[in-house]
């Protein structure tokens, strides 16, 4: 596998530094969770849903393949465990508030000093730097700041809501694993480590190149229930069937919008595809709204199956899960306990990831004694 033979020491906790080190995991590094030593360890170990077994589903999908260690980093004893632990890590991942690795004897400069090959990855809501660096914060914190929350508005009640899903926690997760990966390959070319300073909230932000151009482009605020991705447009927004469930039109090209409306008996609505987002192809939504509002949603997926657009039914995560598809794709997995997991999204053709479904206990011991086998 591509990380066989990397150490990783994880201080990190819920979501963006345990699913980072897990997809390290899953690719065959060493991960031990450094665990504080509460009696709990990792919250997730008690956040959420259960299965038979007493494990959540939320801890089986971030702390696979991983071992433990328990430690009270304020203690002498164990913070020389950890010290020892370090000497011979490739990456160090923390994401604690800004100061308090420091505080701990545990931060890039403690750690460099005994393994100066390490790459050290801080995780945080707004960096090391800057005026929001010691505002606590989760993800829906920082999508509030990043100016996200605000694209949740209801098309009716142009109220935001709340975000659906942890988009800075899970973009900092995926830009903090580019991150650490770039500094392993560059490693291997100087024989230098790194210090990297990820911000859930600079993730957020990259993250906005489809909607930044009223921003950038005008110095205004977005509009945004006439912006394209949020319902502007009459091919890429959600419509109500018959049955009252629903559909999503989701590509905007004129092509699909010809096929679309030559399939439905009014190629004449086409020049309300070619304008702009927002009013000016109310009469296309209109008529989207009215149309798909007279037949069941299982009666569009027939019709639809036979038109070259982009279309999908809206349906719950259960569904999706128990779709073929995903078993197809490898994005559900079972272990031996018949127990699901989230599976492996990236593919290699040579070395693919071999995710161990094997949880750690609290403390495990055997963290403390050199690589995994």
């Amino acid at each position: 596998m591509k990380l066989e033979g990397i150490k990783v020491l994880d201080l990190s906790a819920f979501l963006p530094g345990p699913h980072m080190t897990m997809m390290m995991a899953d690719h065959g590094a060493d991960v031990i969770m450094v665990e504080p030593a509460n009696g709990t360890g990792e919250p997730t170990r008690e956040i959420g849903q259960k299965t038979g077994d007493g494990v959540t589903v939320w801890f089986r999908n971030i702390g696979r393949g991983k071992r433990s260690v328990a430690l009270n980093l304020k203690d002498p004893a164990d913070h020389a465990i950890f010290m020892e632990l370090a000497k011979d890590a490739d990456v160090v991942v923390e994401a604690f508030r800004p100061g308090v690795v420091k505080r701990l004897g545990v931060d890039y400069d403690a750690v460099r000093a005994v393994n100066p090959g390490v790459v050290y990855c801080s995780i945080s809501a707004f960096g090391q730097s800057g005026k929001y660096a010691h505002k606590p914060a989760h993800d829906m914190t920082v999508q509030a700041l990043a100016g996200l929350v605000d694209f949740n508005r209801g098309l009716t009640d142009d109220k935001p809501a709340s975000p659906n899903m942890p988009v800075a926690d899970m973009a900092a997760s995926l830009m903090a694993f580019s991150g650490v990966l770039m500094a392993l390959l560059r490693r291997a070319t100087t024989g230098k480590g790194d210090y990297v300073d990820l911000s859930m909230f600079d993730a957020a932000l990259a993250w906005t190149p489809n909607v930044t151009g009223p921003v950038f482009a005008e110095d205004r605020h977005p509009p945004v229930k006439h912006m394209r991705s949020f319902g502007g447009s009459a091919m890429y927004h959600i419509y109500e069937t018959a049955d009252a469930r629903f559909l999503v039109l989701g590509g905007s090209e004129i092509k699909f919008a010809e096929n679309l409306l030559t399939a439905l008996g009014r190629p004449d609505l086409l020049p309300f595809a070619r304008k702009p987002p927002g009013p000016e192809q109310e009469p296309l939504r209109a008529f989207f709204k009215e149309t798909f509002a007279t037949r069941s949603l299982s009666d569009w997926q027939d019709f639809l199956r036979l038109v070259d657009c982009c279309w999908a039914p809206v349906r719950s995560l259960k569904d999706t899960f128990d779709d073929p598809f995903v078993a197809e794709r490898g994005m559900v997995l079972r272990d031996a306990e018949g127990y699901r997991h989230i599976g492996v999204p990236i593919r290699f053709a040579e070395e693919p990831a071999q995710p161990r479904f094997d949880l750690p206990a609290f403390g495990d011991k055997s963290a403390r004694w050199g690589r995994g086998d």
